[in-house]
């Protein structure tokens, strides 16, 4: 063979062997890929099972809790964030939060109809945050049960079917707070700045003085100014209030009458929000877990996005 020859030889074989390492090495790699995508489809599939048992035992903890205590207040255990906790090789963190310490917006159609005092509430927490007040008419006409509109700032089916693209009211409870981007006059700042301290429960319910903010408890409490509410809560953090009377009694020494009636110092629904993590799996979630007595806890809704 000549030198020519050989030479062709020799490069060949290294081009052929360049080559096959090259397959060897992108076929182990898929490998490793596959098997690493089916090892993060596990965990993630044991993290959400992990979720589900999580909110299974927290709602067990909520029944115990109502079940030997006749209030719900910030120094119980289920106000206590957890960080980091370790379970079977994983590690769960999130926190509890009592809902009915936020106005629900959908008291605005208790009993098919917006009362005075939750529209008076639902005023007052908009104005001390620099939100028009006429919102409230527009919430109350999308949730209760009639067609009529509200004055001022209420909107129904004649408002709606003017836009681009057009809808009815809904005239029904909302299912979420984000329902209120739907609502007339509600633009997105406004939404922002009033989510900390609304909520959308699936019934009308009262406000927990025991766990409601101070704006929420000014809103609330009629001639409570936000300067006061804050000291109420000051104090309600040494000693929370054991009934209602114990709020009454402490608003009688400032000087203010308690006239709403829906406020209470237990509740009925805690949301939920945390992560679970196993491997390099990770799963979010929030739930709202409903307490019902003496009947097991139930989720009412539940997201993992």
């Amino acid at each position: 063979m000549k030198a020519g020859q050989r030479g062709v030889v020799v490069i060949t074989a290294i081009l052929v062997v360049a080559l096959v390492a090259g397959i060897a090495s992108f076929i182990a790699w898929q490998v490793q890929l596959r098997m690493r995508q089916s090892e993060n489809m596990v965990n993630k599939s044991q993290s959400q099972a992990l979720i589900a048992a999580s909110l299974e035992w927290i709602g067990m903890e909520l029944a115990r809790d109502g079940d030997e205590t006749s209030s719900d207040h910030l120094g119980e255990p289920w106000a206590k964030a957890i960080t980091s906790l370790p379970v079977d090789g994983a590690r769960l963190s999130g926190s509890v939060s009592d809902q009915q310490g936020l106005f629900n917006l959908n008291n605005l159609g208790r009993e098919g109809k917006a009362g005075e005092a939750d529209l008076e509430t639902f005023r007052r927490l908009l104005t001390m945050l620099k939100l028009p007040s006429e919102l409230a008419a527009a919430v109350a006409d999308w949730v209760d049960a009639d067609g009529e509109t509200r004055l001022p700032g209420g909107a129904e089916d004649s408002d709606y079917l003017r836009l681009d693209p057009p809808y009815l009211s809904a005239n029904r409870a909302l299912d979420t707070v984000d329902a209120l981007y739907r609502i007339k006059g509600f633009a997105p700042e406004m939404i922002e700045r009033l989510r900390p301290f609304v909520t959308a429960l699936p019934v009308p319910t009262a406000i927990n003085v025991n766990t409601a903010p101070a704006e929420v408890l000014a809103a609330a409490v009629d001639g409570l100014t936000l300067e006061q509410a804050r000291e109420v809560v000051s104090r309600r953090n040494q000693q929370y209030f054991a009934e209602l009377g114990d709020f009454r009694v402490l608003l009688s020494k400032m000087g203010i009458a308690l006239s709403n009636p829906n406020l209470d110092v237990k509740s009925r629904y805690f949301q939920v929000k945390g992560q679970a993590a196993q491997g390099r799996g990770k799963a979010y979630f929030e739930a709202l877990i409903e307490r019902r007595g003496s009947a097991l806890p139930a989720v009412v809704w539940r997201k993992m996005p």
